[in-house]
C-alpha cells in the first residue's frame, strides 16, 4: 500500500491516493475494480467487523428478497447451485467476507469518518482515529444512516416498549401482547406478516409510498420479468419527480422459498391494517383517513406492472402460460380508525418500519441538494476527485443494490483511474 504517515500538530496524518468511506458491498465493489488495477487505496469503515449492518441490523428469519441470481459484485457473480433461491442475512454476511478476503481488500475498521474538507491538493477527511489526506475521496455509506424514528414516539408511554426494524430479532423477544407495525414497505410487511403468523394480534399502519407485486408470475419470478421489461435499467433521469428516488420498494418475500405479500390478505388473514399515523397523543395514535387510497396505490402498481409484462410476453411472442392472479379486496372492509387506543387494544409494542433518514452535511463542500441528497452524474460529483457510491437511483433503481452497485462502482473507477469506465478483467 502506497501510504505515507506524517504528524500535524497532535494528530497522524496519513496520506493515500484514495480513500473510500464505508465498507460494505460499494465500498469493496470498487476497491476490487481498483485493486485489480493495483491502485493505491484504503477503506474506513465505521463498524468493527465487515458486513456488520447485514449481521446485527437484520431480523433472525431475513432473507433477500431478489434471487440468488442477482447477486453480482465485480468479479463474483454468484455461481451456486440455487439461482432462485434467497439468501439468508448471514449467507450475505459470508459472501461479503469471501469476497473482501479474495482481494485482500485493505479495510481499516472502527474508523468514522466525521469531516471531509478541501485541501491544497486533493481533500483532507478527519476521522475519529486520525487525519488523512486523499487525492480521490469516495463517501459510500449508503443512505441507510439512523433510524428513522418520528419526534411524536416520545409521546408514547413508557409502558409500550419501542424499537426500530433494526433492531427486530423475532416475536419471542417482543413483550407478551399485541404489536403495532408502522410502515408497510417491503421490511414493515415482512415482520407484520412473520408477528401474525407467531400468533400475535398485529396492527399494521399502511403508508403509500410502496406498491406490490406477486413473487412469481407467468411461470417466473418477478425479478426475472422485471429485467426482461427494463424495469432494472430505468435511469434517475426517467423519476416522476427527484423524491421519487426514496420511494419504498415493492412488497415481496424470500421468506420459505419466497411468496407474494398482499395488504388484503393480511386483513383476511386478520392483521388490522390503519392508516398512516400522523401524531401520539398519550397511548393514542392518531391516523390520516388514507388508508384505502394507499392500498389502492399497492393496487394499481400491481396492475400496472402485471400489465406491462404482458405486453412485452405479447410483443415477444413468448411461451409464457396465461395466469391471473388472486384478487383480494378484504382491506377495504377494513374500518377507517381515526384513533386507536394502544393500551386499550393491548399492544405492548410499537415497531418502527419507516426506513432510515442520511446526513452528508459532514462533507464540508456545496454538494447537496435541498433534500440532502448529493449532487452527482452516476456519483461523479463536480469537485474533482470527490465522489458517492451504494445510493440508490445514483444511475438506476439498482445502483444501491448487490445487483447494480458493481456497475456504479466500475464507473467510478474508471474517473479514478482516468480513463472512463474501468474494464472487469477477464
Amino acid at each position: 500500500m502506497d501510504t505515507e504517515c506524517t504528524h500535524g500538530g497532535e494528530r497522524m496524518v496519513v496520506a493515500v491516493n484514495t480513500l473510500i468511506i464505508g465498507g460494505g458491498q460499494a465500498g469493496l465493489a470498487l476497491s476490487y475494480c481498483l485493486t485489480q488495477h493495483q491502485h493505491p487505496h484504503l477503506i474506513l469503515e465505521r463498524a468493527p467487523q465487515l458486513a456488520d449492518a447485514w449481521r446485527n441490523h437484520r431480523w433472525n428469519s431475513f432473507t433477500l428478497v431478489t434471487p440468488n441470481w442477482q447477486t453480482r459484485l465485480p468479479g463474483a457473480a454468484y455461481q451456486g447451485d440455487d439461482p432462485g433461491g434467497f439468501w439468508s442475512r448471514d449467507q450475505v454476511a459470508a459472501y461479503l467476507e469471501q469476497y473482501a478476503a479474495s482481494f485482500n481488500a485493505p479495510l481499516h475498521f472502527n474508523v468514522r469518518a466525521v469531516a471531509v474538507e478541501p485541501a491544497a491538493v486533493g481533500y483532507l477527511v478527519r476521522t475519529s482515529a486520525g487525519d488523512y489526506t486523499a487525492t480521490n475521496v469516495v463517501v459510500a455509506t449508503g443512505l441507510f444512516q439512523q433510524p428513522r424514528i418520528p419526534a411524536f414516539s416520545a409521546n408514547l408511554p413508557d409502558a409500550i416498549r419501542q424499537l426500530h426494524s433494526g433492531q427486530y430479532r423475532d416475536a419471542a423477544l417482543l413483550p407478551p401482547g399485541a404489536v403495532l407495525v408502522v410502515g408497510s414497505a417491503q421490511s414493515g410487511c415482512q415482520i407484520a406478516e412473520e408477528l401474525h403468523q407467531a400468533g400475535r394480534k398485529v396492527y399494521l399502519c399502511v403508508g403509500g409510498s410502496s406498491g406490490r407485486a406477486p413473487r412469481r408470475y407467468r411461470g417466473q419470478d418477478i425479478m426475472y420479468w422485471l429485467a426482461q421489461i427494463g424495469f432494472f435499467a430505468r435511469t434517475v433521469d426517467n423519476l416522476p419527480s427527484p423524491r421519487a428516488k426514496f420511494g419504498g420498494n415493492p412488497h415481496v418475500s424470500g421468506k420459505d422459498g419466497g411468496h407474494s405479500l398482499n395488504l388484503h390478505k393480511f386483513a383476511h388473514d386478520g392483521v388490522t391494517l390503519l392508516g398512516r399515523i400522523v401524531d401520539i397523543q398519550g397511548s393514542t395514535i392518531r391516523l390520516a383517513p388514507d388508508l384505502h387510497a394507499n392500498l389502492a396505490a399497492a393496487d394499481k402498481f400491481e396492475a400496472d406492472l402485471l400489465a406491462r409484462i404482458d405486453q412485452y410476453i405479447d410483443a415477444h411472442a413468448l411461451a409464457a402460460p396465461a395466469e391471473q392472479p388472486a384478487t383480494w379486496r378484504d382491506g377495504y372492509a377494513a374500518a377507517a380508525f381515526a384513533e386507536l387506543d394502544l393500551a386499550a387494544a393491548g399492544v405492548t409494542c410499537v415497531i418502527w418500519a419507516i426506513g432510515y433518514t442520511f446526513d452528508f452535511t459532514w462533507v464540508d463542500l456545496p454538494v447537496l441538494d435541498g433534500d440532502g441528497f448529493p449532487v452527482q452524474q452516476r456519483g461523479v460529483t463536480a469537485f474533482q476527485g470527490l465522489y458517492f457510491l451504494g445510493l440508490p437511483w445514483l444511475h438506476t433503481i439498482t445502483s444501491g443494490l448487490l445487483y447494480g452497485v458493481g456497475d456504479d462502482a466500475a464507473h467510478i473507477a474508471g474517473h479514478i483511474l482516468g480513463h472512463g469506465t474501468a474494464q472487469e478483467p477477464a
